[in-house]
């Protein structure tokens, strides 16, 4: 029996409100899209819900207590409680470079954790 899951398009800046019908994992139909991009955002949020993860990690001896930083690409939603989890274990020594990667392949992931900003040494 098909299930309604209700969505926020987060493809574009319109944020289109979205009544997707669904079997399992499969989509049926997508209502409420303004653009193509909504049908694409339902079909891969019902398949396999990716993230974004940003947070910051201590750091010892640096010019700020802590260092913003992010994945460097989506990992999978199911796994954003353990990659916290993984961060929050972390302290970084400076000097610290935008970009660079802090935490590779997080609890197997495959994706890299990596600083947002420059940090240098006290």
């Amino acid at each position: 029996m098909p299930d309604v899951k209700k969505f926020l398009c987060v493809s574009c800046p319109v944020g289109c409100s979205l009544s997707v019908t669904v079997e399992g994992t499969k989509v049926i139909s997508v209502e409420g899209n303004t653009c193509p991009l909504g049908e694409k955002y339902a079909h891969s949020e019902v398949a396999n819900p990716v993230r974004t993860f940003t947070s910051t990690v201590r750091v010892r001896g640096g010019s700020l207590p802590v260092c913003p930083v992010r994945s460097k690409t989506p990992l999978p939603l199911s796994r954003v409680f353990d990659v916290t989890r993984e961060v929050a274990k972390l302290t970084a020594e400076p000097p610290i470079e935008v970009g660079s990667t802090l935490i590779e392949n997080v609890c197997g992931t495959g994706v890299d954790i990596v600083a947002s900003r420059s940090l240098p040494k006290r």
